[in-house]
This record gives C-alpha cells, sequence and structure tokens, in this order.
C-alpha cells in the first residue's frame, strides 16, 4: 500500500510529456501483465490507475483495449488491497 508522503513525492516529479518509445512499450507490458498491480505502475511512472486506462485507450487499438479493460476489471492481481500475498519480488503466493 502506498502511504500519503510516498504519493505527494511522486506527484512533486514532474512526469515528462513525451515518454521515450521504450517507456511506452514497457507501460503497454506491465498494464498487460496481471501479475504487476497498478501500484506498482504508480510507483515507476507516476500514473494513476485512471492515467494508466486513458494512456492505454491511445496506445493501443479499440478492440485489444475493449479486451484489456474486460480481463483487467475487478481483478484481484491488479489491485494491492486485493492481493492474497504479498506482492514481492520472488516471492509468490506459497
Amino acid at each position: 500500500m502506498i502511504t500519503k508522503k510516498e504519493k505527494l513525492a511522486l506527484k512533486q516529479k514532474k512526469l515528462h510529456k513525451d515518454m521515450q518509445e521504450f517507456d511506452l512499450n514497457r507501460l503497454i507490458e506491465m498494464a498487460w501483465q496481471d501479475r504487476t498491480t497498478f501500484d506498482a505502475i504508480y510507483l515507476q511512472y507516476g500514473l494513476t490507475e485512471n492515467q494508466i486506462k486513458n494512456k492505454m485507450r491511445t496506445l493501443i487499438s479499440k478492440k485489444a483495449y475493449n479486451r484489456w479493460r474486460k480481463r483487467v476489471q475487478n481483478r484481484k492481481t491488479k489491485h494491492v488491497n486485493k492481493l492474497e500475498h504479498k506482492p514481492n519480488r520472488f516471492q509468490g503466493p506459497w
């Protein structure tokens, strides 16, 4: 869970308006993966869940976006507060 101090620190960082092509590809990849939470994307890029959804709408086709939204909506692994295990790397639910 992200604390208020961390959110304020990230808001103070200015997100580059023109992200590099590599960053955009990585953002799409992270958003598409089920195991990567929206909070992890927020920590890396400073984008909230709604901003990610809007960015994905512009970066991928309409059909792919609809398929992604249908799959991601209410998915436990995309939201830290719904996870049953710790979201640390190399540590699974076992």
